[in-house]
């Protein structure tokens, strides 16, 4: 084959094959992205009269309605080292809480008990909570966590929010 004749075969199977890769990449670069999917932060666990209740079933939201900055999120570093999985941190305004604050519609739930044991003296107001799972929110003189107990002894069945499972 003479080389004039080479070099065009060679010129347009290189071409054609540069096309095609042109097509193949617009194709793949104007395909739809696959949707973000968020998990969920904690999802609804029935739990049945008898059972122990752990820190590690326990999502808590950790707010803050003092003036010191940062207090939700070291609360939030403090309960996650017992074993508590984090739902959301913030800062709460135009909320009074001297000292701290569980914010639950189901005050006697046995995820609520478990929270409130780690914080020694606590108030448990019945109202909707601001997070996923059981609202903590931390006032001025809110210090560090009370000693806590490390379990609860679920005494009749309920419904609480925990991490979902991977």
């Amino acid at each position: 084959m003479p080389g004039p004749l080479r070099t065009t075969i060679t010129l347009v199977a290189l071409g054609a094959l540069l096309v095609a890769a042109a097509v193949w990449g617009w194709s793949v670069a104007t395909d739809s992205l696959p949707a973000k999917v968020d998990q969920a932060v904690c999802v609804d666990t029935d739990v049945t009269a008898g059972d122990k209740l752990y820190p590690q079933q326990v999502t808590v939201s950790v707010y803050n309605a003092s003036d010191r900055a940062g207090l939700a999120s070291q609360t939030m570093r403090e309960l996650a080292d017992r074993g508590f999985s984090s739902g959301s941190l913030g800062n709460v305004t135009r909320t009074r809480v001297p000292y701290a604050e569980i914010w639950s519609t189901e005050p006697t739930s046995p995820a609520v008990q478990l929270v409130a044991s780690q914080l020694g003296d606590v108030d448990v107001e019945r109202r909707d909570g601001l997070g996923p799972g059981v609202t903590l929110v931390v006032g001025d003189r809110f210090g560090d966590l009370a000693a806590g107990e490390p379990s609860v002894q679920v005494t009749e069945d309920a419904t609480i929010c925990s991490p979902p499972l991977d």
